[in-house]
């Protein structure tokens, strides 16, 4: 494909990442918990659902989809719900009075699929995301090129600025980790955390289908 085109969209795509979003937030959060290798499968997760949704767009898929009467409605109502749900969790969550290191799955119940699972949902949910990949991708798709070609090159690239991004915010949770072992900093992180994700549950209930 057109290398200028390929170079604005990298550039567009590495500033849309490295903004803070619900998956930035939910794997930070979960390198701080699990550490650094803990946080791999909430970063799969998150990785799986995006590629998922930019390969239904590509199909024209989310264009069938948000055609249904309704259908933008309910996946809002859902994602609202759902980071509500993980804002209230995040403030109710326990605090340790020990000083120890996040030790990878030892929490009872809490498996790579457990985390695999969570990323997976906090990024599928969002319905802006995919009304995003439905806008984003054909302005990058020269029409007299093979299309799968442009696709694949599109998407492939996508994965690797956003997994740059992962690393860069799970990296930056590990540091926070250290100081995250006084009780007090764990209350203030936990209620952080929950604060924001309800700030984009609230910020996702007042967007309008576009």
């Amino acid at each position: 494909m057109n290398l200028h085109l390929w170079g604005l969209y990298c550039l567009t795509v590495f500033l849309i990442s490295a903004s803070p979003g619900p998956n930035m937030l939910h794997i930070m959060s979960r390198s701080v918990e699990l550490g650094l290798r803990g946080s791999f499968p909430a970063m799969a997760g998150c990785m799986s659902a995006l590629v998922v949704m930019m390969t239904a767009s590509a199909l024209g898929l989310t264009a069938l989809l948000f055609a249904l009467p309704g259908a933008f409605e309910v996946l809002r109502l859902v994602g609202t719900a759902y980071l509500v749900y993980l804002g209230i969790k995040a403030w109710r969550a326990p605090v340790t009075d020990e000083a120890e290191e996040a030790v990878e799955f030892e929490r009872p119940g809490l498996s790579r699929w457990a985390v695999y699972r969570g990323g997976f949902t906090i990024a599928i949910s969002n319905p802006k995301a995919l009304l995003f990949a439905a806008a984003f991708l054909p302005q990058f798709i020269d029409p007299a090129q093979p299309k799968a070609i442009q696709l694949s090159i599109l998407i492939g690239t996508f994965v690797v600025i956003e997994t740059f991004c992962y690393f860069t915010y799970a990296v930056g949770g590990r540091g926070l980790a250290g100081w995250l072992r006084r009780p007090a900093a764990q209350r203030w992180f936990n209620r952080v955390t929950g604060t924001v994700f309800v700030g984009f549950g609230a910020m996702l209930l007042r967007s309008q289908k576009a």
